[in-house]
Protein backbone atom coordinates (compact mmCIF):
# COMPACT_ATOMS: atom_id res chain seq x y z
CA UNK A 1 0.00 0.00 0.00
CA UNK A 2 1.63 3.91 -1.33
CA UNK A 3 0.59 6.25 1.01
CA UNK A 4 1.64 9.84 -0.71
CA UNK A 5 3.13 12.61 1.82
CA UNK A 6 0.22 14.98 0.65
CA UNK A 7 -2.26 12.81 2.37
CA UNK A 8 -1.19 14.09 5.62
CA UNK A 9 -1.01 17.58 4.66
CA UNK A 10 -3.70 18.37 6.85
CA UNK A 11 -2.91 16.38 9.92
CA UNK A 12 -1.17 17.92 13.34
CA UNK A 13 2.31 16.54 13.95
CA UNK A 14 1.07 13.75 16.17
CA UNK A 15 -1.65 12.55 13.62
CA UNK A 16 0.97 12.55 10.55
CA UNK A 17 3.48 10.13 12.65
CA UNK A 18 0.72 8.16 13.87
CA UNK A 19 -0.78 7.81 10.04
CA UNK A 20 2.41 7.42 8.44
CA UNK A 21 3.20 4.57 10.79
CA UNK A 22 -0.02 2.76 10.20
CA UNK A 23 0.40 2.91 6.79
CA UNK A 24 3.71 1.26 7.25
CA UNK A 25 2.25 -1.47 9.26
CA UNK A 26 -0.91 -1.85 6.80
CA UNK A 27 2.07 -2.43 4.07
CA UNK A 28 3.78 -4.42 6.70
CA UNK A 29 1.25 -6.54 7.46
CA UNK A 30 0.81 -8.07 4.28
CA UNK A 31 4.14 -9.34 3.94
CA UNK A 32 4.14 -10.94 7.28
CA UNK A 33 0.90 -12.71 6.31
CA UNK A 34 2.47 -13.96 3.24
CA UNK A 35 5.49 -15.44 5.28
CA UNK A 36 3.18 -16.54 7.74
CA UNK A 37 1.63 -18.83 4.91
CA UNK A 38 4.81 -19.87 3.22
CA UNK A 39 6.11 -21.53 6.64
CA UNK A 40 3.02 -22.92 7.44
CA UNK A 41 3.24 -25.07 4.36
CA UNK A 42 6.02 -26.59 5.74
CA UNK A 43 5.48 -26.56 8.94
CA UNK A 44 2.29 -28.06 10.45
CA UNK A 45 0.45 -27.68 13.29
CA UNK A 46 2.86 -25.20 14.91
CA UNK A 47 1.02 -21.88 14.37
CA UNK A 48 1.90 -20.17 17.49
CA UNK A 49 5.15 -21.28 17.50
CA UNK A 50 5.73 -19.75 13.99
CA UNK A 51 4.27 -16.88 15.12
CA UNK A 52 6.81 -16.77 18.44
CA UNK A 53 9.58 -17.27 15.82
CA UNK A 54 8.36 -14.34 13.70
CA UNK A 55 8.34 -12.04 16.61
CA UNK A 56 11.21 -12.96 17.44
CA UNK A 57 12.75 -11.99 14.57
CA UNK A 58 10.63 -8.74 14.19
CA UNK A 59 11.93 -7.91 17.68
CA UNK A 60 15.64 -7.96 16.55
CA UNK A 61 16.09 -11.16 19.34
CA UNK A 62 17.14 -14.40 19.81
CA UNK A 63 15.07 -17.16 20.65
CA UNK A 64 15.61 -20.81 22.47
CA UNK A 65 13.28 -23.66 21.37
CA UNK A 66 12.75 -26.31 23.20
CA UNK A 67 11.18 -29.13 22.79
CA UNK A 68 11.15 -33.24 21.92
CA UNK A 69 13.25 -34.72 18.44
CA UNK A 70 11.32 -34.90 15.46
CA UNK A 71 9.35 -32.09 15.98
CA UNK A 72 10.51 -29.79 13.17
CA UNK A 73 12.72 -27.55 14.97
CA UNK A 74 15.17 -27.45 12.49
CA UNK A 75 13.20 -27.08 9.90
CA UNK A 76 11.46 -24.51 11.34
CA UNK A 77 14.39 -22.56 11.53
CA UNK A 78 15.67 -23.60 7.87
CA UNK A 79 12.53 -22.17 6.63
CA UNK A 80 12.76 -18.70 8.29
CA UNK A 81 16.21 -18.39 7.03
CA UNK A 82 14.26 -18.94 3.08
CA UNK A 83 11.29 -16.74 3.48
CA UNK A 84 13.39 -14.07 5.59
CA UNK A 85 15.83 -14.28 2.91
CA UNK A 86 19.12 -14.72 5.79
CA UNK A 87 22.14 -16.32 5.14
CA UNK A 88 21.50 -19.22 7.53
CA UNK A 89 24.28 -21.44 9.29
CA UNK A 90 23.66 -24.05 11.71
CA UNK A 91 25.98 -25.80 14.61
CA UNK A 92 25.41 -28.89 15.77
CA UNK A 93 26.87 -28.50 19.87
CA UNK A 94 28.43 -32.17 20.81
CA UNK A 95 30.84 -32.23 24.24
CA UNK A 96 34.09 -31.87 22.26
CA UNK A 97 33.37 -28.72 20.18
CA UNK A 98 35.47 -25.86 20.88
CA UNK A 99 34.99 -22.07 20.87
CA UNK A 100 37.14 -21.42 17.87
CA UNK A 101 34.68 -23.94 15.83
CA UNK A 102 31.71 -21.09 16.33
CA UNK A 103 34.37 -18.18 16.20
CA UNK A 104 36.90 -18.57 13.91
CA UNK A 105 40.16 -19.54 13.94
CA UNK A 106 43.90 -17.77 12.27
CA UNK A 107 45.94 -19.79 10.41
CA UNK A 108 49.53 -19.20 9.45
CA UNK A 109 50.27 -18.99 6.13
CA UNK A 110 53.14 -18.25 3.59
CA UNK A 111 53.43 -16.24 0.14
CA UNK A 112 55.30 -17.05 -2.97
CA UNK A 113 57.89 -14.39 -1.22
CA UNK A 114 58.79 -16.81 1.68
CA UNK A 115 56.91 -13.84 4.05
CA UNK A 116 54.61 -15.87 7.19
CA UNK A 117 51.46 -13.41 8.04
CA UNK A 118 48.48 -15.19 9.82
CA UNK A 119 45.30 -14.85 8.32
CA UNK A 120 41.71 -15.25 9.94
CA UNK A 121 39.06 -17.93 8.30
CA UNK A 122 35.62 -16.81 10.42
CA UNK A 123 33.71 -19.77 11.80
CA UNK A 124 29.91 -20.45 11.00
CA UNK A 125 28.80 -17.38 13.59
CA UNK A 126 29.63 -15.23 10.84
CA UNK A 127 26.16 -15.49 9.43
CA UNK A 128 22.48 -13.84 9.77
CA UNK A 129 20.85 -16.51 11.07
CA UNK A 130 22.47 -19.06 13.44
CA UNK A 131 20.83 -22.16 14.86
CA UNK A 132 22.55 -23.75 17.80
CA UNK A 133 21.40 -27.09 17.65
CA UNK A 134 20.90 -28.82 20.95
CA UNK A 135 23.54 -25.64 22.70
CA UNK A 136 23.24 -27.81 26.20
CA UNK A 137 25.47 -30.73 24.93
CA UNK A 138 28.56 -28.33 24.81
CA UNK A 139 31.08 -27.57 27.40
CA UNK A 140 30.26 -24.04 29.28
CA UNK A 141 33.37 -23.05 27.50
CA UNK A 142 32.29 -23.22 24.29
CA UNK A 143 28.57 -22.35 25.30
CA UNK A 144 29.65 -18.47 26.11
CA UNK A 145 31.54 -18.55 23.10
CA UNK A 146 28.11 -17.31 22.08
CA UNK A 147 27.18 -14.88 24.68
CA UNK A 148 29.60 -11.75 23.38
CA UNK A 149 28.03 -12.29 19.98
CA UNK A 150 24.32 -12.98 21.21
CA UNK A 151 24.42 -9.61 23.14
CA UNK A 152 27.07 -7.21 21.05
CA UNK A 153 26.67 -8.48 18.18
CA UNK A 154 30.62 -8.80 17.85
CA UNK A 155 33.16 -11.20 18.73
CA UNK A 156 36.25 -10.76 19.47
CA UNK A 157 39.10 -12.50 18.26
CA UNK A 158 43.14 -12.86 18.72
CA UNK A 159 42.80 -9.32 19.93
CA UNK A 160 40.65 -8.01 17.08
CA UNK A 161 36.92 -6.75 17.22
CA UNK A 162 35.12 -8.51 14.37
CA UNK A 163 31.35 -7.23 13.56
CA UNK A 164 29.06 -10.07 12.53
CA UNK A 165 26.35 -9.48 9.86
CA UNK A 166 23.06 -7.61 10.25
CA UNK A 167 20.93 -8.54 11.19
CA UNK A 168 21.88 -11.35 13.51
CA UNK A 169 19.96 -14.15 15.46
CA UNK A 170 20.80 -17.17 17.37
CA UNK A 171 17.70 -20.11 17.38
CA UNK A 172 19.06 -22.50 20.02
CA UNK A 173 17.25 -25.40 20.37
CA UNK A 174 17.01 -27.69 23.27
CA UNK A 175 15.96 -31.59 24.14
CA UNK A 176 13.86 -31.71 27.80
CA UNK A 177 14.34 -35.12 27.75
CA UNK A 178 17.80 -36.28 27.58
CA UNK A 179 19.68 -34.17 30.28
CA UNK A 180 22.60 -37.16 30.97
CA UNK A 181 25.78 -35.83 29.10
CA UNK A 182 24.47 -31.97 28.74
CA UNK A 183 25.67 -28.86 30.75
CA UNK A 184 22.27 -26.98 31.56
CA UNK A 185 22.56 -22.91 30.44
CA UNK A 186 24.00 -20.40 32.73
CA UNK A 187 21.32 -17.80 33.88
CA UNK A 188 23.61 -15.24 32.47
CA UNK A 189 23.12 -16.68 28.51
CA UNK A 190 19.65 -17.90 29.12
CA UNK A 191 18.95 -14.32 29.92
CA UNK A 192 20.27 -13.15 26.41
CA UNK A 193 17.67 -15.33 25.06
CA UNK A 194 14.68 -12.96 24.12
CA UNK A 195 12.09 -16.01 24.28
CA UNK A 196 11.68 -19.61 25.16
CA UNK A 197 9.82 -21.30 22.70
CA UNK A 198 8.03 -24.34 23.66
CA UNK A 199 7.58 -26.42 20.83
CA UNK A 200 4.79 -29.41 21.58
CA UNK A 201 3.21 -32.35 19.05
CA UNK A 202 0.73 -31.29 16.67
CA UNK A 203 -3.29 -31.80 16.65
CA UNK A 204 -4.42 -34.92 15.01
CA UNK A 205 -5.96 -33.21 11.69
CA UNK A 206 -2.27 -31.27 11.34
CA UNK A 207 -0.27 -34.80 12.09
CA UNK A 208 -2.26 -36.53 9.28
CA UNK A 209 -1.60 -33.35 6.94
CA UNK A 210 2.13 -33.82 7.62
CA UNK A 211 2.76 -37.38 7.35
CA UNK A 212 0.78 -37.37 3.50
CA UNK A 213 2.57 -33.85 2.63
CA UNK A 214 6.03 -35.34 3.92
CA UNK A 215 6.20 -38.70 2.56
CA UNK A 216 4.81 -38.17 -1.19
CA UNK A 217 7.31 -37.80 -4.23
CA UNK A 218 7.55 -34.35 -4.13
CA UNK A 219 7.81 -31.91 -0.62
CA UNK A 220 6.53 -28.01 -0.61
CA UNK A 221 9.13 -25.45 -0.16
CA UNK A 222 8.97 -21.81 1.61
CA UNK A 223 9.04 -19.06 -0.67
CA UNK A 224 11.13 -16.16 -0.16
CA UNK A 225 8.89 -12.93 0.85
CA UNK A 226 11.58 -10.40 2.76
CA UNK A 227 15.22 -9.69 2.56
CA UNK A 228 17.86 -8.79 5.00
CA UNK A 229 17.45 -5.05 4.25
CA UNK A 230 13.04 -5.56 4.68
CA UNK A 231 13.92 -7.47 7.42
CA UNK A 232 15.90 -4.90 9.54
CA UNK A 233 13.64 -2.06 8.12
CA UNK A 234 10.65 -4.11 9.45
CA UNK A 235 12.60 -4.18 12.95
CA UNK A 236 12.72 -0.35 13.52
CA UNK A 237 9.66 -0.19 12.50
CA UNK A 238 8.49 -2.22 15.51
CA UNK A 239 10.29 0.24 17.64
CA UNK A 240 8.21 3.19 16.26
CA UNK A 241 4.81 1.48 17.58
CA UNK A 242 3.63 3.76 20.19
CA UNK A 243 2.55 1.96 23.50
CA UNK A 244 0.14 3.13 26.08
CA UNK A 245 0.83 3.89 29.54
CA UNK A 246 -1.76 1.01 30.40
CA UNK A 247 0.21 -1.56 28.42
CA UNK A 248 3.40 -0.34 29.62
CA UNK A 249 2.38 -0.25 33.72
CA UNK A 250 1.02 -3.72 33.36
CA UNK A 251 4.54 -5.11 31.82
CA UNK A 252 6.40 -3.29 34.88
CA UNK A 253 3.79 -4.70 37.57
CA UNK A 254 4.10 -8.31 36.16
CA UNK A 255 7.97 -8.48 36.17
CA UNK A 256 8.51 -6.89 38.91
CA UNK A 257 5.99 -9.06 41.03
CA UNK A 258 7.83 -11.52 39.66
CA UNK A 259 10.37 -11.05 41.92
CA UNK A 260 10.35 -12.90 45.29
CA UNK A 261 11.69 -9.48 47.10
CA UNK A 262 9.01 -7.20 45.55
CA UNK A 263 6.29 -9.31 44.56
CA UNK A 264 2.72 -8.96 46.41
CA UNK A 265 1.81 -13.08 45.99
CA UNK A 266 2.93 -14.89 48.45
CA UNK A 267 3.16 -17.86 46.05
CA UNK A 268 6.41 -15.96 44.52
CA UNK A 269 7.78 -15.31 47.99
CA UNK A 270 7.76 -18.81 48.92
CA UNK A 271 8.31 -20.79 45.51
CA UNK A 272 10.86 -17.98 43.38
CA UNK A 273 14.62 -18.21 44.24
CA UNK A 274 14.98 -15.39 42.20
CA UNK A 275 12.92 -13.23 39.74
CA UNK A 276 13.32 -11.64 36.21
CA UNK A 277 15.76 -8.42 35.80
CA UNK A 278 14.88 -5.59 33.77
CA UNK A 279 16.29 -7.45 30.52
CA UNK A 280 12.65 -9.41 30.97
CA UNK A 281 10.39 -5.56 31.11
CA UNK A 282 12.90 -4.29 28.40
CA UNK A 283 12.06 -7.90 26.16
CA UNK A 284 8.03 -7.94 26.93
CA UNK A 285 7.87 -4.11 25.68
CA UNK A 286 9.47 -5.20 22.58
CA UNK A 287 7.91 -8.47 22.04
CA UNK A 288 4.48 -6.56 22.84
CA UNK A 289 5.12 -4.13 19.83
CA UNK A 290 6.29 -6.94 17.41
CA UNK A 291 2.75 -9.34 18.24
CA UNK A 292 0.89 -6.06 17.59
CA UNK A 293 2.60 -5.22 13.88
CA UNK A 294 2.02 -9.28 13.42
CA UNK A 295 -1.53 -9.23 14.14
CA UNK A 296 -1.40 -5.17 11.94
CA UNK A 297 -3.01 -3.46 14.78
CA UNK A 298 -1.12 0.20 15.51
CA UNK A 299 -0.60 -0.48 18.80
CA UNK A 300 -0.25 -3.57 21.84
CA UNK A 301 -2.77 -4.04 24.53
CA UNK A 302 -2.62 -6.23 27.96
CA UNK A 303 -4.04 -9.14 26.04
CA UNK A 304 -0.46 -9.26 24.30
CA UNK A 305 1.39 -8.89 27.54
CA UNK A 306 -0.13 -11.69 29.01
CA UNK A 307 0.19 -13.46 26.20
CA UNK A 308 3.87 -13.06 25.95
CA UNK A 309 4.58 -13.49 29.68
CA UNK A 310 5.49 -17.00 29.52
CA UNK A 311 8.19 -17.22 26.67
CA UNK A 312 9.45 -13.97 28.14
CA UNK A 313 9.67 -14.81 32.03
CA UNK A 314 9.80 -18.88 32.46
CA UNK A 315 13.52 -18.62 31.44
CA UNK A 316 14.72 -15.98 33.43
CA UNK A 317 13.08 -16.88 36.56
CA UNK A 318 14.02 -19.77 39.00
CA UNK A 319 12.18 -22.23 42.03
CA UNK A 320 13.24 -22.41 45.13
CA UNK A 321 14.49 -25.53 46.95
CA UNK A 322 10.89 -25.30 48.39
CA UNK A 323 9.09 -25.37 45.28
CA UNK A 324 10.56 -28.53 44.10
CA UNK A 325 9.51 -30.42 47.03
CA UNK A 326 6.21 -29.27 46.75
CA UNK A 327 6.64 -30.18 43.20
CA UNK A 328 5.39 -26.56 42.09
CA UNK A 329 5.62 -25.48 38.45
CA UNK A 330 7.32 -22.75 37.41
CA UNK A 331 4.37 -22.61 34.37
CA UNK A 332 1.89 -22.22 37.01
CA UNK A 333 3.76 -19.33 38.72
CA UNK A 334 3.45 -17.40 35.77
CA UNK A 335 -0.16 -18.33 35.27
CA UNK A 336 -0.95 -17.00 38.63
CA UNK A 337 1.11 -13.69 38.05
CA UNK A 338 -0.98 -13.09 35.03
CA UNK A 339 -4.36 -14.01 36.32
CA UNK A 340 -3.22 -11.97 39.41
CA UNK A 341 -2.03 -9.01 37.83
CA UNK A 342 -3.20 -8.65 34.65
Amino acid sequence: MEVSPESFSDLPNDEIHMSKVGAEIEKLNSLLQDARQSIGRVIFGQAEVIDLAIVTLLAGGHALLIGVPGLAKTKLVHSLGIVFGLDAKRIQFTPDLMPADILGSEVLEQNEAGERSFRFIPGPVFCQLLMADEINRASPRTQSALLQSMQERHVSVAGRSLDLPRPFHVLATQNPLEQEGTYPLPEAQLDRFLLQIDVGYPDLDSERRMMLATTGTQEEEPAAVFDSASLIAAQQLVRRVPVGEQVVDAILTLVRAGRPEDSPLDQVRRHVAWGPGPRAAQALMLCCRARALLDGRLTPSVEDVAALARPVLQHRMALSFAAHAEQVSLRGIIDQLIESIL
